[in-house]
């Protein structure tokens, strides 16, 4: 029965992990927008940043969009596209 508890919290604990992340294209550092410039332009279209990060190869916030749900979104760093984003 603890084998069967054990797997039950690794297999919900290894799905949770890999929704977190996303895949950004990978860019060459030099090509990434400033962040101060990244954070400016995210806040222009609509979004209250709490939290700003860099992700692997992405930009990540936490805050909230126009609406004034929480969000965490993640931004390619060179264009700020959206790759994936999380509305509660």
């Amino acid at each position: 029965m603890k084998l069967i508890t054990l797997f039950a919290v690794a297999t919900v604990a290894a799905s949770s992990l890999s929704f977190a992340s996303a895949k950004c294209t990978p860019h060459p550092k030099a090509e990434w927008m400033k962040e101060a410039d990244a954070k400016a332009k995210i806040e222009g279209m609509g979004y209250k940043i709490k939290k700003f990060k860099t992700s692997g190869e992405c930009y990540e916030i936490y805050g909230h969009n126009k609406e004034g749900k929480k969000a965490e979104v993640y931004f390619d760093t060179k264009t700020l596209d959206i790759v994936k984003s999380e509305i509660d």
